[in-house]
């Protein structure tokens, strides 16, 4: 393995929208590996056209371990960790190049720039977002959370020139697929963790998230897409709750659960 090869490790499902603008985006790695959980919309073709290893992983285990899983498959000194959906910008591309080529550090973070329904959003708690991707093999590796993961390491990460672009939400479609799938994924992770919900809960964990991100974050400056990025985070954690609440009664009814006096 030589010092300064350079792996791709991304995780996908019915990722055709962006996914081959993705791949094109770092077209220069010495190898990119496509973890696979099922795709039905050509997602897995297009990664193979693109010079990819696609490996299917339909046993779903959370954002955290199948990323793991990704990050595994390659056999690379270094791995860059991207999201079917983030294009990496050709000045981050020569910046990532000058980093391997003489090292100053053993994790990397990227500055990602997303967009919410084609407005690119400067507020709302989205940006600045350095978030640390580019490490070197054994310097770091993803949680295990089932949503919300995060790169665990123990070095400072200095930061990498150039955006990430970030197609996170492309229509109101994917907002209403992605706040069901994060409501539900957060609620199970908490129930997990013995935390409680409830409507009341639910009502002011909501309405704290608007606030948060409308007035604190700034999110006003963004817009009518600063609106509606705040009322999607509010009904995210609205459902969370609910949801967890639902989790709860569930448990407590099921045969010889025992109700806490």
């Amino acid at each position: 393995m030589q010092e300064t090869t350079l792996g791709v490790a991304i995780i996908t499902k019915n990722a055709a929208a962006r996914l081959a603008e993705c791949l094109r985006s770092v077209a220069f790695a010495d190898q990119i590996v496509v973890i696979d959980g099922g795709s039905v919309d050509g997602t897995a073709d297009i990664a193979r056209a693109h010079g990819a290893q696609v490996i299917e992983q339909t046993d779903w285990p959370g954002f955290g371990p199948q990323k793991n899983r990704a990050v595994n498959a390659l056999n690379t000194a270094w791995i860059l960790s991207l999201d079917a959906d983030e294009i990496v910008s050709p000045e981050l591309a020569a910046s990532i190049r000058a980093a391997l080529a003489a090292p100053a550090a053993d994790v990397y973070a990227v500055d990602r720039l997303s967009s919410f329904c084609g407005h690119w959003i400067h507020h709302s708690g989205w940006y600045p977002d350095w978030i640390p991707r580019l490490f070197k093999r054994g310097a770091a590796r993803f949680s295990d959370d089932l949503v919300h993961e995060r790169l665990v390491f123990d070095t400072p990460a200095q930061r990498l020139t150039g955006k990430l672009m970030h197609y996170s939400y492309e229509d109101f479609e994917s907002v209403l697929r992605k706040l069901d799938a994060y409501s539900s994924a957060g609620a199970l992770q908490r129930h997990a963790a013995g935390q409680r919900g409830s409507f009341g809960k639910a009502l002011g964990r909501g309405a704290w998230a608007f606030v948060r991100t409308y007035l604190l974050r700034r999110g006003f400056l963004d817009g009518r897409a600063g609106f509606m990025i705040a009322m999607f985070n509010a009904e995210t954690v609205y459902y969370r709750f609910l949801k967890l609440a639902r989790l709860g009664e569930a448990s407590r009814s099921k045969p010889g659960s025992q109700q806490r006096p």
